[in-house]
């Protein structure tokens, strides 16, 4: 379905405007989530606009939705699909700006860098990983490339099952024992990790998927 969704963006016009910002909103997400997870482990990094980031994420979203409304109304034959999945999308790329917000928060109020302990370098691994993903989302739209986005896939459950283990240990004791503000950190952490890895996995399956299979396998 995704190949003839960029099929009808040859013509140009408020679908293919759509389109641009949901690809710059991608772009704008990545860039805001390298800045957060650089500020939570080097102390001193402010992200002092991260707010306004966020707001101007939430901008290109309304942006998008009035476009496609407006598609709808004036066309004479407008493209339902295309509408449906742009807005869906949107909505994911919104929600990375969320938890990379919650990030930088927990950057703010660490009196030092973070250290994740014995997860610590589980940790640098985990943001390796999300940090690919963001790379791969684009190219895998714009060129409906299914190989990309099965990776995508495929990175999440990775990222997922090592979020899980890592909690675990955390619970059992096993790792920051006795140190509870470091493990609600860290904790907190593998949840934000693993969120926006969710919503890119979601992106992703919009190249797989019909419009009603979306954030599904």
């Amino acid at each position: 379905m995704w190949k003839k969704i960029l099929a009808g963006l040859l013509g140009g016009g408020l679908n293919q405007e759509a389109f641009d910002e949901a690809l710059l909103m991608l772009k704008a997400s990545h860039s805001m989530h390298r800045d957060a997870v650089a500020a939570l482990h080097e102390k001193g990094i402010l992200v002092a606009d991260i707010y306004e980031r966020d707001r101007q994420l939430n901008k290109y979203e309304r942006s998008v939705r009035r476009k496609i409304l407006t598609h709808f109304t004036v066309s004479p034959n407008p493209d339902i699909n295309l509408g449906l999945v742009l807005t869906s999308i949107v909505i994911d790329i919104e929600r990375i700006g969320d938890y990379t917000k919650n990030i930088v928060e927990l950057a703010v109020a660490l009196p030092e860098a973070f250290d994740g302990g014995e997860l610590h370098e589980e940790f640098l691994a985990l943001e390796q990983v999300v940090d690919g993903m963001f790379a791969d989302i684009v190219p895998a739209l714009e060129g409906s490339d299914v190989d990309l986005a099965r990776k995508i896939l495929k990175e999440h459950k990775n990222v997922s099952g090592r979020v899980e283990r890592g909690l675990q240990l955390l619970r059992s004791d096993q790792v920051l024992a006795g140190q509870s503000g470091r493990a609600v950190t860290a904790a907190l952490y593998l949840r934000y990790l693993k969120r926006v890895s969710a919503h890119l996995k979601n992106v992703a399956t919009s190249v797989l998927n019909p419009y009603h299979r979306i954030g599904f396998k």
